[in-house]
C-alpha cells in the first residue's frame, strides 16, 4: 500500500489534483493507495495541545502512516518552502516509527518557475532528520495551472506526464524492494 499525502490544507487546491492523477496512476499499474488530503483533517487537530496528547481523530492518520509500505508526498511551494499544514502533520505522527526506514517519494509543485524544488529539499531534510528512505527520482511541476487540464484531471504537458509515470513505476518499485 503507497499512501499518497496531498501536502497542503488548501482547499480544492491543484497539489490535490497532482496528487490524483499520482493515485490513477499507481493504481492502474495495479498498485494499492490510499490518500491523506490534509485539506480534509478536522480543524481540531490543528490545536496547540495535541502536541502533548493527540485528539482522538488523528488515530486514523496514524494507523495508515504505521501500516503503509511506502509514502508519496505531493507537496506545493509557498514562500519558498512547504505548507505547514504539512510539518505539524509529520510533527504530529508517533516518533521514531513513523517514518523510519519509511520509503518516502516527493513531486513538488508550483505556480512560478521554480517546481517545488525548495519545498520538496526542506521536507526531504524532515524525513531524512526522521530516517525514511529517501526515493532520488523526484519530479517538479513549474506553473502547475498551466499543465493540468481544465477539468483537473490530467497532466496536459506530456514531458512532465512521462517524468512522473516513469517515476511513479519506479517509487512503486522501489518501495516493494524494501519491504
Amino acid at each position: 500500500m503507497i499512501t499518497i499525502i496531498s501536502g497542503t490544507d488548501r482547499a480544492n487546491s491543484n497539489t490535490l489534483k497532482i496528487a490524483k492523477i499520482a493515485q490513477k496512476l499507481l493504481e492502474d499499474k495495479g498498485e494499492k493507495t490510499q490518500m491523506i488530503d490534509l485539506a480534509s483533517l478536522p480543524p481540531n487537530l490543528f490545536r496547540p495541545e495535541n502536541y502533548g496528547s493527540k485528539a482522538p481523530e488523528f488515530a486514523t492518520y496514524q494507523k495508515m502512516i504505521l501500516e503503509t509500505d511506502g509514502i508519496l508526498n505531493v507537496v506545493p511551494e509557498y514562500n519558498g518552502s512547504y505548507p505547514g499544514a504539512i510539518k505539524y502533520f509529520i510533527d504530529l505522527l508517533k516518533f521514531p516509527e513513523s517514518l523510519h526506514r519509511k520509503p518516502a517519494g516527493f513531486i513538488g509543485l508550483a505556480a512560478g518557475i521554480f517546481a517545488g524544488v525548495r519545498a520538496v529539499e526542506h521536507l526531504e531534510m524532515v524525513y531524512s532528520y526522521r530516517e525514511a528512505n529517501l526515493f532520488g527520482q523526484r519530479v517538479f511541476i513549474p506553473k502547475v495551472r498551466e499543465k493540468i487540464s481544465a477539468d483537473g484531471k490530467e497532466i496536459s504537458d506530456k514531458p512532465i506526464y512521462d517524468m512522473m509515470k516513469s517515476m511513479l513505476e519506479n517509487f512503486a518499485k522501489f518501495v516493494k524492494s524494501l519491504s
